[in-house]
């Protein structure tokens, strides 16, 4: 419980003050006029109330990742107590925020845009295509863990066709009809409108969670003190495995592709540290309750199972399973009852499906972008989506494992991108002011560190992984090589350019 409670202290307070910090880097200014007031078109520019946009936020970019993320990374061990936490201050909160930011003050640019603006049209192009496939990947993760669980609450026996992976069919059908009409209508219509309650219901139920584990079970939660060496048992390495596994709790690329749809909505700069990085720190939040819910629930103080032992072997007697699906059902509905349990489930089966909607969304944006149409007109919003829509049907009878493991690689590899690109912007900013007039010197810091970071992690990842090249645990010494020249170089061309942007002022 020690663990947990300082974890949970460490997030609000770093929300608190390295949040603030990094707001009075970016320099907002309140008297700017947002995109929302400039370019109301009623479809996608349309201004909102604060505590709204949080609320979706919050549930757009929160989806399958703290939770499901969270699950298969305490995997791991309590050292993914510290991923979270730190990730999400340093990190995820950053990336977050600098994305949104970004898009206020480009016009409420789309994430590619935003990036090819600062590092090129090459890299536009290559982000274009990259998020666009981490979309999809997306939409069919969430899409395919929503129709498990509704599976398990709702039995459609007599309906149901299942292939290899066990997804219901029909719930894909009828989740899918959903996608089509909150991807197409006017955003304050369906995702203003109804998702605050979802995001809602997902904090309240995950307070839930803590409360029950804090009141029962806080004897039997991992502690850091217990070890930070790998618990996983399929001989994969702690770094960067786990870096990548929990995505959407400490940092998540797909974050970037969410918030400019948010930024869109939003009427003065002063909202973007609550609804940006506080969302973010919201998310890491959740994440750190089902990780130590994930680590806490199979133990057996009785037996002396360690919880993470007992997960792995739970984990054994279900191959080829949605593990993290099955674990939500356990947990929820061994710890709040039968009533409390379908709650807590229907709440965490909105986050993906809302998250699954809104990246479609944020596709046919990326898409209009860049074929620059204009999305007022309903047959031109539906030229763009039906294609996407085809595009994720096909992949959802592919093994959800596998679309997971490439979608948290391509997540994490556009995060990388995102913080190089926020790391150029304010140093060119930091460069405009003459002789050091701005307070924060060197504040391009706060996403460069975690940009280098990120680019070893996702490289040796890469050349690690089974899903990458997969070098065997003889070699892996070459691929932390190779990453850390992949990454020295990024480091190196940053500084250099750095260096003739300096000799150009």
């Amino acid at each position: 419980m020690i663990t947990f409670i300082i974890s949970l202290v460490v997030l609000i307070v770093g929300f608190m003050t390295y949040g603030v910090l990094v707001e009075k880097i970016f320099g907002i200014e309140p008297e700017r006029q947002t995109p929302a007031l400039s370019k109301t078109d009623g479809v996608d520019f349309v201004p909102m109330a604060p505590w709204r946009i949080f609320l979706v936020q919050f549930l757009n970019i929160a989806g399958l990742g703290p939770i499901f993320g969270a699950i298969m990374g305490i995997f791991f061990g309590p050292a993914a107590f510290l991923w979270i936490v730190f990730g999400t201050i340093f990190a995820g909160g950053v990336h977050d925020y600098l994305s949104g930011m970004l898009s206020i003050r480009k016009g409420g640019m789309s994430l590619p845009d935003i990036v090819g603006d600062e590092l090129g049209n090459g890299t536009k192009v290559f982000i274009r295509v990259l998020s666009l496939v981490l979309l999809i990947l997306l939409t069919t993760t969430f899409l395919s863990g929503p129709a498990t669980l509704l599976q398990g609450l709702c039995p459609l026996s007599t309906l149901n066709i299942q292939h290899s992976t066990i997804i219901p069919i029909v719930w894909v059908l009828i989740i899918f009809g959903y996608y089509a009409l909150a991807t197409v209508l006017p955003v304050d219509k369906l995702i203003g409108r109804f998702y605050p309650i979802f995001g809602a219901i997902l904090l309240f139920m995950g307070i839930g969670i803590m409360v029950v584990m804090l009141g029962w079970h806080s004897s039997e939660m991992p502690e850091v003190f217990d070890g930070l060496h790998n618990r996983q048992k399929n001989g994969l390495p702690l770094f960067p495995m786990m870096f990548v596994s929990i995505a959407c709790g400490a940092i998540s690329g797909f974050h970037g592709t969410q918030s400019p749809i948010m930024a869109r909505c939003v009427t003065n700069e002063r909202q973007g540290r609550w609804i940006f990085y506080g969302a973010m720190v919201a998310e890491g939040i959740l994440a750190l309750i089902w990780a130590a819910a994930a680590g806490t629930f199979f133990a057996d103080p009785e037996t002396g199972l360690y919880g993470i032992d007992g997960l792995q072997a739970f984990a054994a007697e279900h191959p080829g399973k949605n593990i993290a699906a099955l674990v939500i059902d356990r947990v929820s509905r061994s710890w709040l009852g039968t009533i409390g349990g379908i709650l807590a489930i229907i709440g965490v089966i909105a986050a993906p499906i809302t998250s699954g909607d809104t990246a479609l969304r944020s596709a046919r944006l990326i898409v209009a972008d860049f074929l620059k149409w204009d999305q007022r007109p309903i047959p031109k919003r539906l030229m763009i989506a039906i294609p996407l829509f085809l595009c994720v049907f096909g992949m959802v009878f592919v093994d959800f494992n596998i679309v997971w493991r490439y979608f948290a690689w391509t997540n994490q590899t556009l995060a990388c991108f995102t913080l190089w690109a926020g790391a150029v912007w304010l140093y060119k900013g930091e460069r405009r002011m003459a002789n050091g007039e701005r307070k924060y010197r060197f504040g391009y810091l706060i996403a460069l560190v975690p940009a280098v970071f990120m680019t070893m992690v996702c490289s040796s990842y890469i050349l690690i992984a089974p899903e990458g090249i997969h070098l065997p645990a003889e070699w892996r010494w070459l691929g932390y090589t190779l990453a850390g020249l992949i990454t020295t170089g990024c480091l190196s061309g940053y500084i250099v350019w750095a260096k003739k942007k300096t000799r150009e002022q």
